[in-house]
């Protein structure tokens, strides 16, 4: 039988998906600046923010849950 694998890997790799998409809307917005169109500046612009502050979520609440269960386990 297969050993499952422990809380925190899942959350380590979850943490460093959010981090991912963080560096991604910000490149993004990068690139937003360089669009002419103005129209697609802004799409572009307030996509990149909700990426930015969606993933910026996520990977506080990882953490969060990381540290939580952490405190958990040292009390025993």
């Amino acid at each position: 039988m297969e050993k499952a694998i422990p809380w925190w890997v899942i959350q380590v790799v979850l943490a460093l998906v959010a981090i991912f998409f963080i560096l991604f809307g910000i490149d993004l917005l990068i690139m937003a600046y360089r669009i002419t169109d103005p129209f697609s500046f802004i799409m572009t612009f307030f996509a990149s923010n909700l990426i930015i502050l969606i993933s910026c979520t996520l990977l506080l609440i990882f953490i969060v849950n990381m540290v939580k269960n952490v405190r958990k386990t040292t009390q025993k």
